[in-house]
């Protein structure tokens, strides 16, 4: 108890005092994460888009696989970028091993399939009867897909929150493209990692607290967002 209590009193002082070394993993934890959500709702919106409007031959094996990779285990997303990365790897030659870059694509490779699988079930939901009642208005089926995106809106805000979600807590894959190295790559997943394998508890929970903080409040906003949308 006198541990979690200390951790409480931490958090706070670190938040209130502008802690330069939290406030920089706070910060790159955001950009590493926003960034992946960010690219991988602009990759992964208009493709789960296109595959929940059209039918065609292996639509459905596609899906099954879609939806196996939104489950699909950090450490192992780690490994795969780390080989791709290293220097005797294909893309060893930009050297963006153990750079936030790497921690990124990493975070890209989870976030794109779950973008995709809600988008895929949100557009899919969307009665025909729209689909249809826009083309028989002359909507080009580039209008149209907007049209279903825009009934579908709530459901890809819901994709946003879910890999946002995912992204900021993630650590396995983070830690092995990353390196946690101070003040270059660490985020605070590694971070509370790291200073548990220290015995620094307080600080962990302290770390701890800070993200689920960060999360909350990224999370409320875009919550108020769908939500603000329901309401219209």
């Amino acid at each position: 108890m006198n541990i979690i209590l200390e951790g409480l009193v931490k958090a706070f002082w670190l938040i209130v005092s502008l802690d330069r070394e939290v406030y920089e993993i706070m910060f790159l934890s955001l950009r590493v994460s926003g960034t992946a959500v960010l690219i991988g709702a602009l990759l992964g919106v208009p493709s789960g888009a296109t595959v929940g409007l059209k039918e065609f031959f292996g639509k459905r094996f596609l899906m099954s696989v879609i939806n196996t990779l939104m489950g699909l285990p950090p450490v192992v997303v780690g490994l795969l970028v780390y080989l791709l990365l290293s220097t005797s790897g294909p893309l060893g030659v930009f050297q963006l091993l153990y750079s936030p870059e790497a921690m990124i694509i990493a975070q890209l490779i989870m976030v794109i399939p779950i973008v995709m699988g809600v988008t895929i079930s949100s557009v899919s939901s969307v009665s025909k009867a729209i689909r249809e009642k826009a083309l028989s208005l002359g909507a080009t089926n580039w209008q149209m897909t907007l049209k279903v995106l825009k009934e579908a809106k709530l459901g890809i805000l819901t994709a946003l929150i879910v890999s946002f979600g995912a992204a900021i807590s993630e650590v396995g894959a983070v830690m092995i493209v990353g390196g946690n190295i101070r003040w270059a790559t660490r985020v605070l997943t590694t971070a509370i990692v790291f200073e548990t394998e220290l015995g620094e508890f307080g600080l962990a929970i302290a770390l701890g607290l800070i993200l689920l903080l960060l999360a909350f409040v990224i999370n409320w906003v875009l919550t108020y967002l769908q939500w603000s949308g329901l309401r219209r």
